[in-house]
């Protein structure tokens, strides 16, 4: 049995669009050798084909879910987003409790998330959702915590969705602002205790800066040239804080930036904490979950585990929790036979300032784990092409992507070399697409693109490589998508000569490229 190697090229999309696309302007040598040596394609990674509502950009938990299970799993968005269609939101028993607990203590609720209609992370539309059914509960001590996006979305958006909370707190007579902050403070997962800190204090705490009115907060950062993201936690007016036997309703449905300021507030003595998705903590009868997931099984993780195949799940820190919770569907404990690496990601305040991220590490992390141990099933990220993707910043991606290049070559050579197979492809698109085509202005979200798969198995080598330039690069990005995510279980599956389980649905791609 052959090992075989899944890395997941973190954002890398395809777009025949050249202006603005990191991927396509950037030289890759290392992954046009490949191109030319192996059979590729492309695969569908947004809209239904994840799971996700028609024509919702894919990231990076739904991407890893999908190549990790095998099966086009049901995302938490349109999950909620029917519950509260059909209005069972509104009698959800775990939110319903956060509201019944601070009426028996007289105490408040907080509403804690992110302000967005990215939905990515959470949606706008939830937030709306839990003041109505504050209405309903006819209770008004709400405080609401505004975490801003500018990554998710445009870097200047909050001040075209503030409207409509404002017209719902009007509208309901519930609820008051209480505090401000960009994404880079209230949702790190570097573990930037700073970052986390400073959002813990203001949502605790009498810190300052205080501002009379969001606005003021939201337009004093922008003079001082920070767009939505990098907002500085802030108080608004004089406004209540998070204490002792009040509630807390946090309403990301993403979970892996809202679990470190979640380990904090989940320590206030006596809180009530509901989150809408399970954030990793024990529950306990004060710290809840609103929207259970169903329980994963026969993911590719299980399938190898019970095969008593051994495996590598390895990623660096921003892209770790990917490569191993959501990886494996849900399942926090690693499998029996598995094998778990985490690099430190850099620590710089943006990832502009060092794109080659810790890539070089990464691989040598790889490496001489695969030579030592020959691991039947390596599943591996390159962060670089997402997060820095993210800064906007087209020159600093472009270094990006050459890194990527440089150590997938290496990551190549080192599989090939050895008699292993390797596959390529990527989570979603975003450095493909820097700059909105529409208005001009930079464009630092996820994509709707379709991404590479190369199937770089030893008996499908061409023996007579092509000389790839840019004509045929961007060809390869003309691809129809004959795939999707889901797919890429079934073909690690059965190309490991296991049996393909029936809940995996997806197809055995080496059978039809």
């Amino acid at each position: 049995m052959r090992p075989l190697v899944l890395a997941i090229l973190d954002g890398w999309g395809l777009s025949v669009e050249t202006k603005g696309n990191a991927v396509f302007s950037t030289p890759t040598p290392n992954y046009d050798k490949l191109l030319s040596m192996f059979p590729s394609t492309s695969l569908h990674a947004s809209g239904e084909e994840v799971g996700l509502e028609w024509g919702e950009m894919g990231n990076s938990e739904v991407g890893h879910l999908n190549l990790g299970t095998g099966r086009v799993v049901m995302q938490d968005l349109p999950r909620i987003d029917k519950s509260i269609a059909d209005k069972t939101f509104f009698v959800n028993k775990e939110l319903v409790d956060a509201f019944n607990y601070a009426k028996q203590n007289n105490t408040k609720v907080h509403l804690l998330g992110l302000c967005s209609s990215g939905g990515v992370h959470a949606h706008i539309n939830h937030l709306l959702a839990l003041i109505d059914l504050a209405k309903l509960q006819n209770f008004t001590e709400v405080y609401i915590h505004v975490i801003t996006d500018g990554r998710d979305t445009a870097p200047k958006t909050i001040l075209s969705d503030l409207p409509k909370l404002q017209a719902k707190i009007t509208q309901t007579g519930v609820g008051k602002i209480a505090s401000v902050m960009g994404r880079f403070y209230g949702m790190d997962r570097d573990k930037r205790v700073e970052r986390t800190r400073k959002a813990f204090n203001i949502l605790t705490s009498d810190s300052s800066p205080t501002a009379e009115t969001i606005e003021k907060a939201i337009n004093d950062s922008y003079a001082a040239g920070k767009t939505d993201e990098f907002i500085e936690p802030t108080k608004i007016g004089n406004t209540a804080r998070i204490k002792s036997k009040d509630a807390v309703i946090f309403y990301n449905f993403r979970s892996d930036r809202a679990r470190q300021i979640s380990d904090e507030l989940i320590n206030i003595p006596e809180i009530y904490f509901a989150s809408f998705t399970s954030y990793g903590h024990e529950p306990t009868p004060l710290v809840k979950v609103a929207f259970l997931a169903d329980k994963v099984t026969d993911q590719l993780a299980m399938v190898l585990s019970s095969a008593k195949l051994t495996q590598l799940h390895i990623a660096e820190t921003e892209k770790y929790a990917h490569v191993t919770y959501f990886f494996n569907g849900g399942w926090e404990a690693p499998f029996a036979g598995e094998e778990r690496i985490v690099v430190p990601s850099p620590k710089v305040a943006t990832y502009d300032l060092k794109p080659e991220m810790s890539a070089d590490e990464l691989t040598a992390k790889f490496i001489e784990y695969f030579q030592k141990n020959k691991p039947n099933f390596t599943v591996l990220n390159f962060a670089n092409a997402d997060m820095v993707g993210h800064t906007g910043i087209l020159a600093a991606t472009q270094k990006a992507v050459a890194k990527v290049d440089n150590c997938l070559g290496k990551l190549a050579q080192a599989v090939l070399n050895a008699g292993g197979d390797l596959l390529v492809t990527a989570d979603h698109g975003n450095a493909e697409q820097m700059i909105n085509l529409q208005t001009g202005e930079v464009d630092k979200e996820h994509t709707i693109n379709p991404v590479p798969l190369l199937l770089c198995f030893q008996e499908k080598i061409n023996q007579r490589p092509v000389t790839v330039n840019l004509d045929t690069k961007l060809a390869s990005a003309t691809t129809e998508p004959i795939g999707v995510l889901a797919d890429v279980t079934a073909t690690v599956i059965n190309r490991l000569g296991l049996n393909q389980p029936e809940i995996v649905t997806g197809q055995d791609l080496s059978q039809v490229i």
